[in-house]
């Protein structure tokens, strides 16, 4: 993998050296060099390896063609056998959708009339080896063993392209296959039309965790058509043109001139006319899209700047900073049009819609991060949620292909906004977006009407109760915020009132939040706070009462309170790291994964907790307990991350914890201080100014902040606003290997 030849390349530059003259290396490898799209790939991770840009329309990548909770992006790495490249994928989601609209190069006539009952009945499939596969930002390439071909995939924004490279003399074939479909989804009705000798276009409608999916297309070859096979519901049928449930093509190319041969696809959710406008113009200059795309990506890996000696610390941050930019995704036609979920085509006017907004995931610390490196492109995911409202009166979930999917809980587009908001982005209607968010949260559906009866949600009424009414807390403090900064008093106080749920839950003898009775008194019984059920007859979301206590992001003070102080709270947060490891139930949730004690980082609802010991006088424990997350919960293989991906979710957390920054509270606009990485972290703020974050000793020893100044002056404390941030300027921490107590505490 790419990690060896970055380390290889830094050697011979370094053995290079006279030796009376070795001064520091300078590094000259680009930031892309160091990202390792295969990691995430095995494991839980859920990530795919193909070909992007930084929030591209497409994710042209290579598809296993298994049905299965690890191939919810349609590859794994413990994979060895392609059915096809598709252009559309999911980035470490835990459902799996899409791989529309797929493609396979072959080397021989096939029949497809058959319906396979499974991928081994596919006689287009062939297997691969990871030896004779690349990936890197913008690029793809994989040797399909049983068909002599080499493939090549990159993509512009809206455009893939595709190099397939086959033996000399023989056959040149590219199956399309608009039936295949993999893990929830399912074709409803499909077409493929041959326009000319060059041109192909159709559509795929598919229903799956996006209830409604419709993606147009249309495909150029470098070459003619010389004969084709056109396939609709079994039957081969002898004309240019087929519709049906599940329709497929294989095309054949004249062999005699060359043994390249070169496609370019492009998408649309509106109509083949807007697939056609997205179509890049000009030949197919495959390393010229494939260079662009490297440049694009190193661009944007450039916002965050990292310097360390350890090369492995490298590339795991900037892979992560590469997989917090790949969703959302680009969704608006280049002429601005999309199809929402009721089948209207409405125009996004003045910004660029975006889909595949995994906000219960996301909105923790992806988008956060955005607010840093793709700041231009927050105030346009907002829009696009308001747009959604528009249709829905109700603000998005999560949205795949922009369906509202419903997934998970709580409503996160709230926190997005206000974060965006209160950290002085604009760019949206700020009074229709507040507008938005109050009558969401103003509604009765997913258990409001329960909420606001009882003020939290009664477990004997709905699943899930304890995270639902922690999570619809924190959404009413966040609409309060923004009330307030718009000068809405009464509304202030209301959902500041309402933002409290959580002391309605809080059990002071265990000190676990737990299921209450509708009659306000007694709890679920039996009790076990190590128990998971996932999804069903559960008072947690994917985890249980150790994990999910500690959602008051909002209100840590008063948690703490709850506790009795900060010595029980503390000793409380210390156990959850140290307590056995141990998920008691029958049908225990598959997303409890990287387990230290019961904090489970390979889910989100985690993910803050470290940093609460910042506001219990003990910051050194979350820097001992932030960087022991980092050191054990991702490497560079392709098990490196410990849990789902989640469309950029869990990168975030480590490109911001490694710089030594976390947004425990989004919303608040500050960060929490925790344990940098990195000797240096620069943070380009604009054009001449950046943020510095230095860290004086910091090694694998050395992981507790013994003093810091910023700007010079003294600093001791463990927060640190976004808009001090955006003045620029040098925080500096000297590091050492044994904790300072005195160091931002109330002891100083």
């Amino acid at each position: 993998m790419k990690k060896y030849t970055v380390i290889i390349l830094v050697f011979v530059a370094f053995i290079s050296c006279k030796k009376e003259d070795r001064k520091p290396v300078q590094n000259t490898l680009k930031n892309t060099a160091y990202v390792e799209p295969f990691i995430g790939t095995g494991g839980h991770g859920h990530t795919y390896p193909g070909a992007t840009v930084p929030f591209g329309m497409l994710q042209v990548t290579p598809v296993n063609g298994i049905s299965a909770w690890d191939w919810c992006s349609g590859y794994h790495y413990s994979d060895s056998i392609a059915v096809g490249f598709s252009h559309l994928a999911l980035s470490g989601t835990g459902i799996g959708d899409l791989a529309d609209i797929l493609f396979m190069p072959i080397n021989k006539e096939v029949d497809l009339s058959p319906t396979p009952l499974s991928r081994d009945s596919l006689n287009y499939k062939s297997k691969y080896s990871h030896k004779n596969e690349k990936a890197s930002p913008g690029y793809y390439q994989v040797f399909l063993e049983d068909h002599n071909v080499n493939v090549e995939l990159t993509t512009a924004l809206r455009t893939a392209y595709h190099k397939y490279t086959f033996d000399k003399n023989d056959t040149q074939s590219v199956v399309i296959d608009l039936g295949f479909a993999i893990n929830w989804d399912k074709a409803l009705q499909t077409s493929i039309t041959i326009e000319d000798e060059h041109t192909i276009s159709g559509y795929r409608f598919s229903k799956g965790w996006a209830a409604n999916q419709k993606v147009f297309f249309v495909a150029k070859f470098s070459k003619p058509i010389t004969k084709h096979h056109i396939y609709t519901d079994g039957n081969r049928v002898e004309n240019t043109t087929s519709e049906g449930i599940k329709t497929s093509a294989q095309l054949f190319f004249d062999a005699q001139d060359s043994s390249e041969l070169f496609t370019k696809v492009a998408l649309s959710s509106v109509s083949i006319e807007n697939a056609k406008d997205n179509l890049e113009t000009g030949d197919f200059n495959f390393d010229t899209v494939k260079n662009e795309a490297e440049d694009t990506w190193n661009e944007a890996l450039t916002k965050i700047e990292v310097e360390t000696p350890i090369d492995s610390l490298k590339t795991i941050f900037y892979t992560a900073m590469y997989h917090a930019q790949v969703a959302p995704v680009t969704f608006s036609d280049k002429n601005g049009q999309f199809r929402k979920e009721n089948d209207e085509i409405v125009t996004a006017e003045n910004y660029t819609a975006y889909s595949t907004l995994s906000l219960w995931d996301t909105f923790r610390a992806e988008h956060p991060l955005l607010t840093f490196v793709a700041t231009d492109k927050v105030s346009d995911i907002i829009n696009s949620m308001l747009a959604y409202y528009e249709t829905k009166n109700i603000l998005p979930v999560w949205t795949l292909y922009a369906n509202e999917t419903n997934t998970m809980t709580g409503y996160h587009s709230i926190p997005v906004i206000v974060e965006a908001y209160l950290k002085g982005i604009r760019g949206f209607d700020a009074e229709k977006a507040f507008e938005a968010m109050k009558t969401t949260m103003m509604q009765d559906e997913r258990g409001l009407n329960h909420y606001k009866k009882h003020g939290y949600i009664p477990y004997n009424l709905i699943d899930e109760s304890v995270t639902i009414t922690l999570e619809y807390a924190y959404d009413d403090w966040c609409v309060a915020q923004m009330a307030k900064a718009l000068g809405k008093n009464d509304d202030y106080e209301f959902f500041l009132n309402r933002s409290k749920a959580y002391e309605y839950l809080f059990d002071n003898e265990t000190g676990f939040m737990r299921g209450k009775s509708e009659d306000g008194k007694s709890w679920n019984e039996p009790f076990d706070p190590k128990h998971s059920n996932h999804r069903e007859q559960t008072d947690y979301t994917e985890g249980n009462a150790w994990q999910h206590s500690w959602f008051v992001p909002h209100a840590v003070d008063d948690l703490i309170t709850l506790h009795g102080g900060n010595d029980t709270f503390t000793n409380r947060l210390e156990q959850l790291f140290t307590e056995s490891s141990e998920i008691t139930g029958d049908n225990i949730s598959a997303d409890i994964t990287g387990l230290i004690g019961q904090y489970a980082h390979g889910n989100e609802p985690s993910h803050h907790i470290a940093y609460m010991f910042n506001h219990a006088n003990q910051p050194w424990r979350a820097q001992y307990w932030a960087r022991h997350i980092m050191d054990t919960q991702y490497n560079t293989t392709p098990n490196g991350l410990s849990g789902n991906e989640d469309c950029g979710q869990m990168s975030a957390w480590y490109a911001l914890s490694s710089i030594g920054l976390y947004p425990m509270n989004p919303a608040s606009a500050e960060y929490e201080i925790g344990s940098p990485i990195f000797e240096k972290a620069s943070i380009a703020i604009s054009e001449g100014k950046s943020f510095v974050i230095e860290a004086e000793n910091v090694s694998d020893k050395n992981i507790y902040i013994q003093s810091a100044t910023l700007n010079g002056t003294d600093f001791n404390q463990t927060t640190i606003l976004h808009s001090q941030i955006m003045e620029g300027g040098t925080l500096k921490f000297v590091m050492g290997s044994e904790p300072n107590k005195n160091w931002g505490t109330a002891n100083n």
